[in-house]
């Protein structure tokens, strides 16, 4: 299993802002100029949808357009508010089991074709496996396992037909993984030049040099964008970035990439820059390989969760600023964090450390090993701060119970693939969630054969009522709550029936 065992919301994510470009909101919306920010790592392709980090989907954002979109003006998001991007509008059926979206005219890709709702259909064949053409990797193809087809009436409307009633699917469409591609052009060609819809046009990838989009003038809304251009510059190293942007070589920073510490010294060096430091829905927790020794005994991977402190994770990487939680994305910024009061009954995730240790070591001797008989492993982690700083905090921690690990660096282009391999003993992972929603956390990474559930685990009974929940639209009963809480108690990873925020 992997999210009971390390799961730390929102440690010191930042955005910065230098002022100086802010200038207000009349100034802000001046056309021209080029947004210039630094980027954290160099990704495997520009392809969002074959691709599992937000080092893809940031800037590819701009390149593309969604049927519909999150309002980008509201901090929290939920389906109240989703607004229309390619879609104009949308509508339901009675029986809750087709969603129709009334396609915007006009609009064009950027290579000149127009975009229709066959568009929509290639997109959904795509990710459903169901195109000639194949994507390499798909990542989310857990996310559309309802949708029995796209109807194409006309070319202004496209119908998701779907198995049965999933009012969340609209928040899966609404997220910025979920782009329309085009019809015309195959999947290879997007991985190194995407054509999109979006106001932005791609102009080059160079590995490990930089992202460079420019204006696409034909852009269907009036007016947009106002910038002439986007660049991105890679720049691996977190301090040399941060230096760069007190600099004034940077208007903005690579979201989820600024520390606390880093922060401060920002606030010193350039005090007209403008922070926001929020939660961020991404978890960092521990993946465990439950098919190879020693960690394919359940009695051991116990001992891991147990020999965990997720405060000193918080207290070291945030300076104490951020939030324990379960798999969904803890309140208040989140809408379906787990109680703590249910959370606490997680193992390890109880308040008293040194009693959970004790616990753990205990299991380690019952297993045979102790302080002459120790374990050795290696901790692979994605070679960028956000995954190698916290996996230094773990080796410590895992001597704790005789375990002496060895950080292994690997490069983000080999990272996915490899844990999809199961090419590791034990992973510091960071999960990226698209959307904060049950449908999008425990399909895309708990469900049977999904491709993001890296560790294998499948338990049908429990995606019985991954399905159950999907059904529901925002309420339901207390006892059916309750069975949920009880099963998911007793299988060790947390599951919530839909309420009203």
């Amino acid at each position: 299993m992997r999210g009971p065992y390390l799961n730390l919301r929102g440690v010191a994510a930042a955005l910065l802002l230098l002022a100086a470009m802010s200038g207000g909101g009349a100034q802000a919306q001046k056309s021209g100029g080029v947004l210039r920010i630094y980027h954290r790592d160099s990704p495997a392709s520009m392809s969002i949808h074959e691709e599992a980090t937000n080092s893809v989907v940031i800037p590819m954002m701009a390149v593309f357009n969604n049927l519909v979109l999150y309002d980008q003006h509201k901090a929290q998001n939920s389906l109240d508010t989703i607004v229309p991007d390619l879609a104009e509008s949308w509508s339901w059926s009675e029986d809750g089991t087709r969603l129709t979206f009334k396609l915007r005219q006009g609009v064009k890709w950027h290579d000149g074709k127009p975009f229709t709702a066959a568009d929509v259909k290639c997109t959904w064949d795509l990710l459903t496996g169901r195109a000639a053409e194949r994507l390499r990797l798909n990542p989310r193809k857990s996310w559309w396992g309802n949708v029995a087809e796209i109807a194409t009436d006309n070319p202004a409307e496209a119908t998701f037909v779907l198995k049965r009633p999933q009012p969340a699917i609209l928040a899966l469409i609404a997220s910025g993984y979920t782009p329309i591609y085009p019809c015309h052009v195959p999947p290879r060609d997007i991985r190194q030049h995407p054509i999109g819809t979006g106001p932005f046009k791609f102009i080059e990838f160079k590995p490990n040099e930089r992202i460079k989009l420019v204006r696409n003038p034909d852009y269907w809304k009036p007016g947009r964008p106002y910038l002439d251009g986007i660049e991105y510059t890679i720049i691996p190293n977190r301090s040399t970035a941060i230096l760069a942007f007190i600099a004034g070589k940077f208007d903005l920073t690579f979201p989820y990439e600024v520390t606390i510490p880093l922060l401060k010294d920002v606030k010193q060096q350039a005090p007209q820059a403008v922070c926001d430091l929020v939660s961020t829905n991404a978890s960092t927790n521990l993946l465990v390989n439950r098919e190879a020794p020693p960690f394919d005994n359940p009695d051991q991977r116990r001992a891991l969760a147990l020999a965990l402190d997720r405060k000193s994770f918080i207290d070291i990487l945030g300076e104490g600023q951020g939030d324990i939680g379960g798999a969904m994305l803890p309140s208040p910024a989140g809408v379906w964090g787990m109680p703590p009061d249910f959370l606490a009954i997680v193992p390890g995730y109880g308040p008293d450390v040194a009693k959970n240790r004790v616990e753990a070591r205990e299991i380690m001797q019952r297993l045979g090993y102790g302080p002459d008989k120790r374990i050795a492993i290696k901790v692979a982690a994605r070679n960028i701060p956000t995954y190698r700083d916290p996996a230094i905090i773990l080796i410590d921690q895992l001597k704790e119970i005789w375990i002496d690990g060895e950080p292994e660096p690997i490069e983000t282009a080999s990272w996915f693939p490899g844990l999809a391999r199961k090419d590791y003993q034990i992973g510091l992972n960071n999960t990226g969630s698209g959307v904060d929603d049950p449908d999008q956390q425990f399909f895309e990474n708990y469900g049977c054969g999904s491709e993001r559930d890296y560790t294998g685990y499948c338990n049908p009974e429990l995606e019985k009522l991954f399905v159950e929940q999907s059904r529901w639209p925002t309420e339901r009963s207390a006892s059916a709550w309750s069975a949920a809480r009880s099963a998911t108690a007793a299988r060790r990873a947390p599951v919530r029936p839909r309420q009203k925020p």
